[in-house]
């Protein structure tokens, strides 16, 4: 059987108005009502494949007249509805049905409840039609997808039916239905009897199957460490919804069940990202250092021992993404082997976090078993991540198909100067070097505690990388005094005023003037939208508050900015971005994108959308926990190693 491609433009899905209800790595996209279809993300997805397109739910020969949401949590949500052509004829509606969606691992359940308060009794039909579609994800993310072809077998001894294309898979039980598929999909369609004033229900139960996954859900429950804070409401608010996302997010890979980690977001980066789940775990860190630890030693598994241009593999580096099949981005031109190791920042946030983790009391047995995958991080450090000798780290794609930008803002035009012109590679970025000062420093302080030598020649290091950085990075443009975003191929410094700088503080590279000047400048107007810090400043001629890196507001980048400047010891200016981002948790119902628009808070007063951000985000979610610390203390939430 086979669905033809949807007719259109090929577009990559909006996702501001979707409801999404998940447990990686197993999600469901829909409207407002419940019915996947209508919009371009809908549908059943498991692991990196969309198994289902389409699924209504019908009762009699007359629609529902849809009018409630209620989450209940990431993994729940109840849509609420009315039956008015076996209503009476009184004015306040008095049938109601509630369709109750539940996602687990690899199953989706839903109870259907019919509810009257009506004299009469009720006898109809209650019909769920589901399309099966088997597509990649990366062609639903670029507005090309096509369904598989696909078989169905009916078992009579267990009342449930199986549709499958190639080795994935979905069953289908519903208990009481009359189970029937054609050429287009499977309808389960059951009577429905209801006394005067009583109730009935139906219900079905999706199980998906997938061999090719690499990525698991987490064996047990969360155990959050999670303060009750005082004060500002909004604070309890986000840092509760984001927990629920943190926790919904949680993987593991297959043999290490309890070695868990943050898939990246929803609904495109259901796996394993260095980067991100490092940030992830560090900003949660004040909740929860297992699940650092834990991060850590999946990452040290995957780490790199040997060099391939292809997968950007070197040894010690650390992965930039897992996927179970090699990933092509259709008209991007990016194809990706399924371990790649695209990124210049996770290995010196790998060490990064290990100090953190160490220092907040992970077990001193659980660290000296991941000194040998430290000592090859450090020594990537030392010896590859600087491609052209200049003493700074550095990245360029080497295959013409890998991706262009391999820093955290890793869109291809997301490197600019103040004129708008895009920069030359090898890009050198400024957050990269602070990252990896403190790195070295870090990790010397690791090996100093463990009578492991080489600590005073990472120092030594660490202080010609800070001084070549004095004198390498620093612009002065009518917008003022600052560092660089970048050095381009040319070894000239990218002069265009950005977030990233914020990235520096607290990592020691900058002096503490240095550090008062840049948080100047971030909460100033050009960078400062009120709610959050845009990616890029207003004065720059890139600026475009829906550009993805270049004036956006993301929520982590922002958490991490405020960080620093607790790390700093500058209170008002942490305080001043977590208000923003504060703001923005409000605006969005308190379960935060992973970005939004740069617009000014003077001008709207809610956040307006970047409406293909992915939601729930790891690191945006654990931006919360950032937040709420830094609200709770101040700058002592934070103290400089």
């Amino acid at each position: 059987m086979t669905l033809m491609q949807e007719v259109g433009v090929p577009r990559q899905p909006l996702l501001n108005d979707a409801v999404v209800v998940l447990r990686a790595p197993t999600q469901v996209w829909s409207g407002s009502t419940g019915e996947l279809g209508a919009g371009a993300i809908d549908g059943i997805f498991h692991g990196d494949t969309r198994h289902v397109r389409r699924l209504t739910l019908t009762v009699g020969d007359a629609p529902l007249e849809w009018i409630s949401l209620s989450p209940d949590g990431a993994s729940r949500a109840v849509f609420g509805g009315l039956m008015r052509d076996v209503d009476d004829q009184t004015p306040d509606p008095k049938v109601r049905m509630l369709r109750d969606r539940t996602v687990s691992d690899a199953r989706v359940d839903e109870v259907m409840t019919v509810r009257p308060n009506v004299a009469h009794a009720i006898h109809t039909v209650v019909r769920v039609r589901i399309v099966p579609e088997f597509a990649p994800l990366a062609e639903v993310k670029a507005g090309l997808a096509v369904a598989r072809e696909w078989t169905v077998s009916m078992d009579a001894e267990t009342e449930s039916v199986t549709v499958a294309s190639d080795d994935r898979s979905f069953t289908i039980t519903a208990p009481g239905a009359t189970v029937s598929a054609d050429v287009g999909g499977i309808d389960l369609e059951w009577p429905l009897d209801v006394a005067p004033h009583g109730s009935a229900f139906t219900s079905w139960t999706m199980a998906l199957r997938d061999p090719s996954l690499v990525v698991g859900a987490a064996s047990g429950p969360a155990d959050w460490d999670a303060p009750v804070v005082g004060g500002d409401p909004r604070v309890q608010r986000w840092l509760n919804t984001a927990l629920g996302d943190l926790d919904a997010l949680r993987l593991s890979l297959p043999g290490h069940p309890d070695d868990e980690f943050f898939a990246a977001g929803a609904p495109w980066f259901l796996t394993l990202f260095g980067r991100d789940s490092l940030w992830a775990a560090r900003l949660a860190l004040p909740v929860d250092r297992r699940i650092a630890a834990s991060t850590l030693r999946v990452l040290a598994r995957l780490q790199g021992d040997r060099i391939d241009a292809d997968s950007a593999q070197q040894p010690g580096k650390i992965l930039h993404e897992l996927r179970g099949e090699a990933l092509e981005m259709p008209g991007e031109g990016i194809e990706l082997p399924p371990v790649y190791y695209g990124t210049v920042d996770a290995t010196a946030l790998w060490i990064c976090l290990l100090a953190d983790a160490w220092r907040a009391g992970m077990p001193d047995s659980e660290v000296r078993e991941l000194l040998p995958a430290l000592r090859r991080a450090l020594d990537w450090l030392l010896h590859h991540a600087d491609s052209d000798g200049d003493g700074f780290l550095d990245y360029i794609d080497e295959t013409g198909h890998g991706l262009a930008n391999q820093g955290w803002k890793d869109s291809g035009d997301s490197i600019q100067w103040r004129t708008g012109e895009l920069a030359d590679g090898p890009i050198a970025l400024c957050e990269v070097q602070g990252y990896a000062y403190e790195a070295a420093r870090a990790g010397a302080d690791v090996l100093d505690a463990f009578g492991e030598p080489g600590g005073e020649d990472l120092r030594e290091w660490a202080a010609t990388l800070k001084a070549a950085f004095a004198r390498a990075y620093w612009v002065t443009t009518p917008e003022g005094r600052y560092p660089a975003v970048a050095l381009d191929a040319h070894k000239h410094p990218v002069d265009t005023l950005t977030s990233n700088i914020g990235h520096l503080l607290g990592t020691g590279i900058l002096d503490p003037e240095e550090e008062a000047e840049v948080a100047h400048l971030l909460t100033g107007p050009t960078m400062s939208s009120g709610f959050g810090i845009r990616t890029m400043s207003t004065e720059a001629a890139g600026y475009w508050p829906l550009s993805y890196h270049g004036g956006s507001v993301w929520t982590h980048d922002s958490a991490i900015i405020a960080r620093g400047m607790a790390l700093a010891g500058l209170e008002d200016a942490a305080d001043h971005v977590v208000q923003g981002l504060l703001a923005a948790a409000e605006g969005f119902g308190f379960r935060v994108p992973e970005l939004h628009s740069g617009d000014p808070a003077s001008e709207t007063f809610r956040p307006t959308p970047y409406p293909a951000a992915c939601r729930p985000q790891a690191w945006s979610a654990a931006s919360a926990v950032t937040a709420a610390h830094i609200a709770a203390r101040g700058t002592t939430a934070f103290s400089r190693p």
